[in-house]
């Protein structure tokens, strides 16, 4: 007998949102909340709703390829409507499989990182209560943070779901089309002078002082910040060279690996630069050979001259001379003292650094709270390094913690190389993360990279495809929608 058909539980969800939303939006209109072009957002919900249980596996794909378009409408609110439409769809995807009894797919370590965020909630906790070095009135920054934190741990848990239904390849290569569209900006903002973009394509518009040799003239794509795109190109050098292993022929890879290259270059970014050295050793490390060790000499040698090739690029080395650095005779006080008016943005950070750690020491155990390092600071910035961020916003337990996460990531990643046949994609794939996530640590010395959230939404689906079965006979050929709420159960997978 045949078994009785599921009902659309997609389309009823769809309508009853679409039902709710146009009441509320009415009642809102009507007591003068809420205004009149705002009642299409109950059609904009119903749509988006539709989509997401019709189609699941292109819609969670493509909301992280339209994520890495989002930062430069920053000051729409673009990111963070992002974050609460994602996880709001999350929650609500868990929500119907519960209901309807129907197993989700996780696996160990997505409960290691759901653990660790619940710790960070204490600091949300504790700053109303008085247990930190602020007071309640800064519950909205850290609440902001602790969500932020959490739209990692739902896109880790929503990528999770699509195992079975789509392959790793299939999931690795449909990522690369987030690249896309900053990439293509970033070429835009390289041919065409500044007076013809848009000035929220164009960094430091508007916003000169300070930045004689930054305004224009470093590219950002559509990442907002050129250290953000710096921390993504990165990641997608990393992927782009193990796809050029992996493929044949190869030269196709080739070319987007020195496009992604000389983007990279442009960025003009110093901290990129030590990123690029870990990541190019670690990269070469496990068959390290003459060839391999030269081949990596001279391509990071190409990169240098090619930073320096230009005004800006050879500003930014020289300023390595006036630093502690770059002169072991300058002592680190004559460096803070020079930060004030020489510009040179390594003695800044000395000296940002210097006053952060010491505003800690009155808060030594447990710090400010979570999102509090700007307000901390005498002027108004970020730290510029995540180690002194997480020592100010958690205290020594917070450092702790953070430091946790990030040897956990490199244990977790570890066991799944050990684990992945030899000589296989998956392997591989394990191994150039790895390289990936050893470079990220070194460029957090000089640079807000925990703050770079596009770069961890997908570092994050990254590591959860990473441990998928890449081995499994029964996977789709094509991306083709299928029904969400299938009433055949997906077993869970711990590992």
């Amino acid at each position: 007998m045949a078994s009785p058909k599921f009902p659309p539980i997609g389309l009823y969800l769809t309508v009853f949102g679409t039902l709710v939303g146009v009441v509320l939006g009415a009642m809102g209109t009507a007591i003068g909340i809420i205004q009149p072009i705002l009642l299409a957002l109950p059609f904009v919900a119903a749509g988006g709703l539709y989509c997401f249980f019709t189609y699941f596996e292109v819609s969670i794909l493509g909301l992280l390829i339209v994520r890495t378009s989002l930062d430069v409408f920053s000051a729409q609110q673009m990111p963070a409507l992002w974050a609460l439409a994602m996880i709001a769809l999350t929650l609500l995807y868990v929500l119907v499989r519960l209901l309807i009894h129907q197993p989700l797919q996780v696996d160990g370590f997505w409960w290691f990182l759901l653990a660790w965020l619940v710790i960070q909630g204490l600091w949300v906790i504790l700053l109303p209560l008085g247990g930190l070095g602020f007071d309640g009135s800064f519950l909205p920054s850290a609440i902001r943070e602790w969500v932020r934190l959490f739209s990692w741990v739902m896109i880790y848990l929503l990528v999770m779901q699509l195992k079975g239904r789509v392959t790793p390849q299939q999931a690795i290569a449909c990522l690369f089309l987030g690249l896309v569209i900053p990439a293509f900006v970033a070429i835009l903002q390289l041919a065409l002078p500044p007076s013809v973009l848009p000035a929220m394509l164009v960094y430091g518009a508007g916003n000169t002082e300070g930045l004689p040799f930054e305004a224009g003239s470093r590219i950002n794509g559509t990442l907002g910040h050129p250290n953000t795109f710096t921390t993504f190109l990165v990641l997608f050098l990393g992927l782009t060279y193990w796809k050029q292993q992996e493929s044949n022929p190869r030269w196709p890879w080739a070319i987007a690996l020195a496009v992604i290259a000389f983007l990279f270059v442009n960025t003009k970014s110093l901290f990129g630069l030590m990123m690029l050295a870990t990541l190019i050793l670690a990269l070469i490390a496990p068959k390290l050979s003459l060839p391999s060790l030269l081949g990596g000499i001279v391509g990071f040698g190409l990169i240098i001259a090619l930073f320096g090739s230009t005004e800006f690029g050879q500003e930014r080395l020289g300023s390595l001379g006036a630093t502690p650095l770059g002169n072991p005779e300058m002592e680190l006080w004559r460096a803070i003292l020079l930060a004030q008016g020489d510009g040179n943005s390594f003695n800044w950070r000395l000296a940002q650094w210097t006053y952060l750690i010491k505003q800690w020491q009155d808060y030594p155990l447990l710090g400010f709270g979570l999102g509090t390092n700007k307000y901390i600071s005498a002027n108004g910035l970020e730290p510029h390094n995540d180690y002194v961020r997480a020592l100010v916003e958690g205290g020594v337990v917070g450092f702790v913690f953070f430091l946790l996460l990030l040897l956990s990531t490199i244990a977790r990643l570890i066991w799944l190389i050990r684990a992945a046949p030899a000589g296989t994609a998956q392997r591989n794939f394990c191994f150039t993360l790895l390289a990936i996530w050893l470079s990220i640590p070194v460029g957090m010395i000089t640079e807000n990279i925990w703050t770079h959230t596009s770069l961890f939404l997908y570092w994050w689906t990254m590591v959860a495809i990473a441990g998928w079965d890449w081995d499994e006979r029964r996977s789709p050929n094509s991306l083709v929608p299928s029904p969400t709420l299938s009433p055949k159960p997906h077993p869970v997978y711990f590992s």
